[in-house]
């Protein structure tokens, strides 16, 4: 257990970060899955819609380093590929 203030005040910082995060990749991961699942059900239109929605929150996500550049790069390909596989 941390003895000082400043290490408690670290502590209740890295938490509160820790869930944010989380909530945040949660929400990206939520997006995604919500956007395939529209295009495995065939909704192009949805998924059209969704789909800028979907990358912004990606970026986002990048933007605050949950998840790497490239790794975001890669996530929008791939949803990109797959709402354009539709028509």
């Amino acid at each position: 257990m941390a003895h000082s203030k400043q290490a408690i005040k670290r502590i209740r910082q890295n938490e509160r970060d820790r869930l944010a995060n989380k909530a945040k990749l949660t929400r990206m991961r939520s997006a995604v899955k919500k956007l395939l699942t529209a295009v495995e059900s065939g909704d192009k239109a949805a998924a059209q819609e969704m789909l800028s929605g979907v990358c912004q929150v990606i970026d986002k996500a990048a933007k605050n380093s949950i998840i790497h550049k490239n790794t975001a790069s890669r996530r929008k390909s791939r949803v990109m590929r797959a709402v354009a596989a539709m028509s």
